[in-house]
C-alpha cells in the first residue's frame, strides 16, 4: 500500500460533476493498493494517517495529527501510486492490485477509518474522479 497525504486547506472529489466529497481543513490521502495488501495493513494505513504528525503546533513545529486538531479525512482511491516506473517511459501496473482486491481493500479501508475518526469522505473506486485541493503549505508525504 502507498499512500500520498497532503495537508490542505480543503479538497473535493466530482464526479460527472457531481460533488460526491468534500472536507475543510484535514488531509487529502492518495491510496495506492498493491497485491499482498491486506486488512492488517490497510489498518495500520489508517492509523498512521490519522495519527501523522503533519499539522502545526503553536509554535509553528509539526506536533499535531489530524486527530488533534480534528480535520477532516478524504481517501481517494489512485491505482497509478502502485506503478512500477523505475525504468523507460511508459509505466507498468504488474505492481497494482487487480481491480477486485483493490476496490476490496479501499472499501474495507474507508470502513474502518469511519470506525475509528468522525469526519471520512471517501472518492469512488473505479470513476473518473476530478480532485480539487489547496495544498496547505504545501506539506506532502508519501507513506508506504
Amino acid at each position: 500500500m502507498i499512500a500520498l497525504l497532503q495537508r490542505v486547506r480543503q479538497a473535493s472529489v466530482t464526479v460527472d460533476n457531481d460533488c460526491m466529497a468534500r472536507i475543510d481543513q484535514g488531509i487529502l490521502a492518495l491510496i495506492g493498493v498493491q497485491p499482498e495488501d491486506d486488512d492488517a495493513l490497510l489498518r495500520h494505513f489508517v492509523s498512521r494517517i490519522l495519527n501523522y504528525r503533519m499539522f502545526s503546533d503553536v509554535q509553528g513545529k509539526m506536533n499535531l495529527s489530524l486527530v488533534d486538531c480534528k480535520g477532516g479525512l478524504l481517501l481517494v482511491p489512485q491505482f497509478t501510486l502502485a506503478a512500477n516506473t523505475r525504468k523507460g517511459r511508459r509505466p507498468s501496473f504488474t505492481s497494482a492490485a487487480t481491480p477486485k482486491h483493490g476496490e476490496a481493500i479501499f472499501d474495507a479501508m474507508v470502513d474502518f477509518a469511519r470506525s475509528r475518526y468522525k469526519t471520512v469522505e471517501c472518492g469512488h473506486f473505479g470513476a473518473d474522479m476530478q480532485v480539487q485541493l489547496i495544498n496547505d503549505g504545501p506539506v506532502t508525504f508519501i507513506l508506504d
